[in-house]
């Protein structure tokens, strides 16, 4: 239950570990300070970038992350999230000395196998937890005033819907191919408004229980 991202500079640092992380040629060998010069700068030596997974979807909230993951090459979410996990343990130890990991185990997965449960996968990851950050009440409240906390979690900076269907927004950390295929922007706020407001959300939380 610790916060894995204590201040700005950590949340900052997440989105450049989802960026350099997800590269098949990067060197583990090679450590980055938490802010080098650009927020996605790849060191001049390294090959052309290779990403080994496609991330769909992410939402970073304050003691865990939600990513949607395509793998690209055999075993790359695997390599992805071992390296993701190390590199914010030794990062957060470093920087706060603590000491051991900061996760409670292994991470968990769902295999998603069709085009209606990636909807609401979707809208979990990218609406129900950015709701939960909503600053004037959370969830509850978020959901009694959708629309204002809609235009709050759009511009959340540390989510991937801020992206999803605004071009000048967009994120070299996601590839949104895979959610266009499936929803324009008006029927994504369409189908999550209804998954909120009508409690659907709780089918799909179940499952990672």
């Amino acid at each position: 239950g610790m916060e894995i991202a204590r201040e700005e500079s950590d949340r900052r640092r997440f989105l450049k570990m989802l960026y350099l992380l997800n590269d098949k040629h990067f060197d583990k060998d090679w450590y980055f300070n938490k802010e080098a010069k650009g927020l996605y700068e790849r060191p001049a030596h390294w090959p052309p970038r290779e990403p080994v997974v496609e991330v769909s979807a992410f939402t970073l909230m304050p003691n865990h992350f939600h990513l949607i993951l395509r793998e690209i090459v055999d075993g790359g979410v695997s390599l992805f999230m071992k390296r993701l996990g190390q590199s914010l343990t030794k990062y957060y130890n470093e920087k706060y000395e603590e000491k051991g990991s900061i996760f409670q185990g292994s991470y968990r997965s769902k295999t998603i196998h069709d085009d209606t449960y990636l909807r609401y996968v979707a809208a979990y990851v990218l609406v129900k937890n950015v709701f939960e950050l909503y600053p004037y009440g959370g969830l509850s409240s978020a959901t009694k005033d959708f629309d204002s906390a809609w235009v709050w979690a759009c511009a959340y900076n540390y989510s991937s819907l801020k992206s999803l269907f605004t071009k000048n927004e967009g994120s070299p950390i996601v590839s949104n191919d895979i959610l266009e295929e499936l929803f324009d922007s008006e029927s994504f706020y369409s189908f999550s408004k209804d998954m909120i407001l009508g409690g659907r959300w709780a089918e799909e939380e179940s499952t990672f229980e």
